[in-house]
């Protein structure tokens, strides 16, 4: 089982939604002088996304070189034309990920930009406005969204740049010869000299070479826990093993919370909460965020071990989708994500064992079809999900 590969001297700042990350990418990007790598899933047309998309042509326009990945079905067939239109016209190399599921139901949910080898990005924040919602543009959310990301400046960043020009060179048109030679290029893990702080460490997700690392560096973490584990997460629709991590745990007497995001698709709801009663019995403290849409994926493990990104806590992100997060081992980053984190958990309802006393008969069988539904779809488009 591969652990993190952390390098150390790193500076990681966390940041807590778009109107942290965007002034920092956007000053980033406009002091660029060589390249930029950008990645995103969503690549909205809302004042945000455009703001972003004219600081990226204004960087080509210098000479920089300029690649830009965006997810097909995240940023939207017509959204993706009209961005391939302005970018070639600007000079802006760009890719779409998977048009049409011509390569299969997988997509890259990532989201990170790396700037002349120098700074890099790394998150779970799309580029739209914080206060329009994801799933419908032109619905205004009652309070900014709820997301998180990192700037990470030393070492670490030649590993991100590395793996963003490995993610250009796989969406384009790769003979098999020069797979097989990306492939084993990728299987190198160079470290930097020392572990000093700031240690962290890039954990991304794909289905060839890395199919269940995200999951292994939770459970392997989850599994020293001693004291306290905050986990955030939007979908939460875990499988067996990462449940049996939380469960046994908390078993161990370490103080378990789980804070979830709903309200965004009823049927997902329906998945997270057919979970919770076990949970619930297992000593996890479950916690509904309902302020507005909680779209962080994040999670700290007792007082050292941080981890942010873009990767869900389903069978989605761990199992199908492209995914990226950074891991980060410091006290003092950990205690600045545990405050967020807590913040989010005083803006939401816990859940306790005597509400399902209350759930009807018709809920229940709801919930457990949900499950059903759900599990079903995750063993036919995913292998490995339980």
């Amino acid at each position: 089982m591969h652990s993190v590969n952390y390098v150390g001297n790193n500076d990681v700042t966390l940041l807590e939604s778009g109107t942290a990350l965007f002034p920092a990418v956007i000053a980033a990007l406009d002091a660029a002088q060589q390249d930029i790598h950008f990645e995103t899933y969503i690549f909205a047309c809302d004042a945000t996304a455009v703001s972003i998309q004219q600081a990226l042509m204004r960087a080509a326009g210098r000479g920089v070189k300029v690649r830009v990945v965006t997810d097909w079905f995240g940023t939207g067939h017509k959204q993706s034309k009209a961005l391939g239109v302005a970018f070639r016209a600007a000079g802006v190399h760009f890719r779409v990920f998977n048009p049409w599921f011509r390569r299969g139901v997988t997509r890259t949910h990532r989201k990170i930009v790396v700037v002349d080898r120098r700074v890099a990005f790394v998150g779970g924040i799309n580029v739209n406005d914080d206060m329009l919602c994801d799933y419908a543009p032109h619905e205004p959310l009652p309070a900014p969204r709820w997301d998180f990301a990192v700037e990470v400046r030393g070492p670490l960043v030649t590993q991100i740049h590395r793996e963003a020009q490995a993610q250009w060179a796989r969406v384009g048109h790769l003979g098999i010869v020069k797979r097989v030679n990306l492939f084993r290029q990728l299987r190198e893990h160079p470290r930097a000299p020392g572990l000093e702080p700031m240690q962290a460490g890039l954990v991304v997700r794909d289905n060839l070479r890395n199919r269940r690392t995200i999951q292994r560096a939770y459970l392997q973490a989850l599994g020293r826990a001693r004291s306290r584990v905050l986990l955030a997460n939007p979908y939460f629709a875990p499988g067996r093993k990462f449940r049996e991590a939380l469960s046994h745990a908390a078993g161990r007497g370490v103080d378990v919370t789980l804070l979830i995001g709903v309200g965004e698709f009823w049927l997902q709801d329906m998945v997270a909460r057919s979970f919770y009663p076990k949970l619930l019995d297992s000593g996890i403290k479950v916690v509904e965020y309902r302020k507005t849409q909680l779209h962080a994926k994040v999670a700290v493990i007792d007082d050292d071990w941080s981890t942010v990104g873009s990767s869900n806590c389903d069978g989605l992100s761990l199992f199908l989708n492209q995914e990226a997060n950074v891991v980060v081992k410091d006290a003092e980053f950990a205690r600045s994500m545990r405050q967020h984190i807590e913040r989010g958990i005083a803006d939401g309802v816990e859940i306790h064992r005597d509400h399902f006393k209350h759930v009807g008969r018709f809920k229940r069988f709801g919930y457990e079809t949900a499950y059903f539904l759900y599990r079903v779809t995750m063993r036919i488009f995913t292998i490995g999900y339980a």
